[in-house]
């Protein structure tokens, strides 16, 4: 039987994950200067960008996932006393928004990493081309690592929705 604690665990849970995505998107930033301004190899070079750009998503995504957490979890929890059919009319369509998107996202995520292990693989024995190389291994790290997180994040949130789906049609 789905219960608050349900909706509690879902959002604390994604906000924990959002602030992983924080600390990742920070640190490849981080990673993605100090390779542009302190270390001159094409390999290098070419893994600025992918770091840089994925490392932009992760912190953009993972802060306002963050900060709107604990307003979502509290207007569900709310619901869930209060108003029930809130959670019908509003919570359910949302979730499964996000649950489509992050088939789109999964596609994506597969066709970056996809790119990166075929550059890696097609430049990796070629030492005029290590700035693609370089790009093909950084792509492919940032593509699984977004992979990896949304797969976790996606299986949450199925389970989230028909918990909240069998809920709303116990209340009817």
């Amino acid at each position: 039987m789905f219960q608050k604690t349900d909706i509690e665990k879902y959002f604390m849970a994604e906000k924990q994950e959002s602030l992983l995505f924080i600390i990742i998107g920070v640190a490849t930033i981080l990673a993605a200067v100090a390779f542009y301004f302190f270390i001159r190899s094409s390999f290098f070079k070419g893994a600025v960008i992918p770091l840089l750009l994925v490392g932009l998503i992760e912190l953009v995504v993972g802060y306002s996932v963050y900060k709107r957490s604990d307003d979502d979890r509290i207007r569900n929890v709310y619901a869930y006393d209060m108003n029930p059919s809130e959670l019908k009319q509003k919570e359910i369509p949302r979730m499964e928004k996000v649950n489509r998107n992050f088939v789109i996202y999964r596609w994506i995520e597969l066709a970056l990493l996809v790119t990166g292990l075929i550059l890696s693989m097609v430049f990796g024995q070629n030492p005029g081309r290590s700035f693609w190389y370089g790009f093909g291994i950084a792509l492919s790290l940032q593509a699984g690592i977004m992979l990896t997180a949304d797969y976790f994040a996606e299986k949450r949130a199925l389970k989230y929705t028909r918990g909240l789906q069998s809920y709303t049609r116990e209340t009817r």
